[in-house]
């Protein structure tokens, strides 16, 4: 299944911009971009996925174009899916780029098999 490469790209111009170093995974049927080993950031079909953190996770459902990301048909707290009305705009994707670096920091990285 396809994801939006356009995002995809904008994620990581923007990444590189704040000079962070990344990894790209392919999974979910999209593309999940890991920082320091743990899932971060990333596109699924048109939407950005955001793990934001379960402390300001109801703050940022609030925001244009957010919903629950329910991709295992239940709801992951602290993980967003965002429309591109959310992320069109270069100063909302920014912030969500923004808040799931800070979380990023606090984030336990998954076991390694």
């Amino acid at each position: 299944m396809a994801y939006n490469e356009l995002l995809a790209d904008r994620l990581r111009q923007a990444l590189h911009e704040r000079k962070i170093n990344f990894e790209e995974k392919k999974m979910m049927g999209g593309l999940c971009i890991m920082v320091d080993d743990k899932m971060c950031v990333g596109v699924v079909k048109e939407d950005l996925m955001a793990r934001i953190g379960p402390h300001v996770y109801e703050e940022f459902l609030n925001r244009p174009g957010a919903r629950l990301m329910d991709f295992t048909k239940r709801p992951m707290k602290g993980y967003a899916f965002v429309n591109s009305e959310g992320w069109d705009d270069d100063s909302e994707l920014s912030a969500w780029i923004d808040q799931c670096l800070v979380f990023n920091k606090e984030a336990k990285s998954s076991k390694k098999k």
